[in-house]
């Protein structure tokens, strides 16, 4: 046994010179992360002008903060649309991580009755898709999703991808015993899930939340075919009418008048671009770290298995 300990030993260690090696290889790739980020909060403080003379670069001829004062502008419907994004994004998350776990946790059971079936029937749905003519007579004759919040959630609700990675989790992560000697104790489904298989599947569940939640924070094709009412508009599709407007301004200056053109040509373009998407980065950046420990906790009880 001592043998066998101190050779599976040598082969768990690493020399200090492949230690550092390592560090410099992860240390690389999180600065080749970082550093495209950085680059997009410089070239939106740059001037138009700087960018039209040198291009991009990490040391522009002028700074400026036109591009966010140009958003600014928009007041009360830009906070409007950061509220209509938060309250889609969180309202929208929670019920959709709810949904999958329970279609998750059916799949899991290996007693259920109807497991293959319903499997198959979510496995179908990421094949072949009823088309968007369908889909948008559903929501908006059928349902009556439109301009509403209901609009905004209730069709991106389910995803079987996501299904199937929560359901694979359950089996690598969940013992069957454990449901065995639950049911022996008297513990109905609905108790088993939520005080035994939660706590356990908590990695799983954080991961499915952050991406369903980047799924939603990111949508904006879903407002263009429902929503109407400017008061329901998401942070993103009020950003594109935005970048929109004012590309087809820039691009017909020259229609327009003398005077108006030396105007329009100075508003913000590639800044203003790379100012939005410091609008949409941010908050769903700062997010992730309440969802990393989880996720971290979770590649720990991957190894450990391993």
């Amino acid at each position: 046994m001592s043998r066998e300990k101190t050779k599976r030993n040598r082969l768990q260690s690493v020399s200090i010179p492949a230690e550092i090696i390592f560090h410099l290889i992860v240390g690389g790739f999180a600065l080749a992360c970082i550093i495209p980020f950085i680059f997009v909060i410089i070239i939106s403080f740059s001037s138009e002008e700087s960018i039209r003379l040198i291009g991009y670069s990490f040391k522009p001829l002028q700074w400026s903060t036109e591009a966010y004062g140009f958003v600014l502008k928009m007041g009360s419907q830009l906070w409007r649309s950061y509220f209509n994004s938060f309250l889609v994004s969180i309202v929208g998350t929670t019920v959709s991580v709810l949904m999958c776990l329970l279609y998750a946790y059916a799949l899991f059971r290996r007693d259920f009755k109807y497991r293959k079936f319903f499997m198959f029937f979510a496995f179908f749905t990421m094949l072949f898709g009823g088309g968007l003519a369908p889909t948008y007579m559903v929501c908006k004759q059928m349902l009556g999703l439109s301009d509403n919040y209901a609009a905004l959630i209730v069709p991106a609700l389910v995803n079987p991808f996501f299904i199937i990675i929560m359901r694979t989790f359950l089996q690598t992560s969940v013992p069957e015993e454990l449901i065995e000697a639950a049911a022996i104790d008297g513990s109905g489904e609905y108790n088993t899930l939520f005080k035994i298989i939660i706590p356990i599947s908590k990695p799983g569940i954080a991961t499915v939340s952050l991406l369903t939640m980047i799924n939603y924070w990111n949508d904006w094709f879903l407002t263009m075919l429902y929503v109407r009412d400017s008061s329901k508009f998401p942070l993103q599709y009020l950003l594109m009418k935005v970048q929109n407007q004012v590309d087809f301004l820039i691009k017909n200056s020259s229609v327009i008048g003398i005077e108006a053109s030396k105007i329009l040509q100075n508003l913000p373009g590639t800044s203003l671009r790379m100012s939005l998407v410091v609008f949409i980065v941010v908050p769903i950046a700062c997010a992730y770290p309440f969802f990393q420990r989880y996720i971290i906790s979770g590649l720990t009880i991957g190894s450990v298995k391993g």
